[in-house]
């Protein structure tokens, strides 16, 4: 169970209240927080938190070239599915809105849009090159073992050149730096 599932999960799981007086005296009271750290925050406040962009400019600018080179050489439509699936995979709503609007614009199917989040099961929709994309960007946004393991990078390199590998690491790198500006400055869904 991820961590955002399980303090879902603890802020829904309060029993019932039994008796009448504890009916009372529970729905006076204010819902606890299950974690100290979401007493701070409202539920589900996630209004912008910082204009990052405008503050780093230079930042910001960098990050642009850095995705214009990362992507080159790359098929346009494998360039957004790893930066929808990275997306996903960080839950930056910013980034997931932009890159699905983007392969839509880019003649991306929605099948293949929804079943994104689900490819392993569906990957009579994916290419092999990008099935191995796709695991390449989850071992690479994870990190989940502390390292890309040899099987996932070695799936990636028979379909991909050297040159074109190195891109695609850099790709799913960048929008990866993309993703934790978003979601640490939270900003907002179509709001360029």
């Amino acid at each position: 169970m991820t961590t955002r599932t399980a303090q879902q999960a603890a802020r829904t799981a309060r029993p019932a209240p039994t008796t009448p007086a504890a009916q009372s005296t529970q729905a006076d009271r204010p819902a606890q927080p299950a974690h100290p750290a979401q007493a701070a925050q409202p539920a589900h406040g996630h209004g912008p938190r910082l204009p990052w962009a405008k503050l780093a400019p230079d930042v910001y600018k960098a990050m642009i070239a850095l995705e214009v080179a990362a992507k080159k050489g790359l098929e346009p439509s494998l360039v957004e599915l790893v930066k929808i699936r990275a997306s996903q995979l960080n839950h930056c709503a910013f980034c997931l809105d932009m890159h699905v609007k983007d392969a839509r614009a880019a003649g991306e199917s929605e099948q293949r849009i929804y079943l994104l989040n689900a490819w392993e099961e569906a990957a009579d929709f994916y290419s092999p090159e990008e099935q191995a994309a796709l695991a390449l960007t989850e071992a690479i946004t994870l990190l989940t073992e502390g390292f890309v393991p040899d099987a996932v990078y070695d799936r990636a390199a028979a379909h991909f050149g050297q040159a074109e590998l190195a891109h695609l690491i850099a790709l799913i790198t960048t929008i990866n730096a993309w993703n934790r500006f978003g979601v640490s400055t939270r900003m907002a869904p179509g709001q360029a």
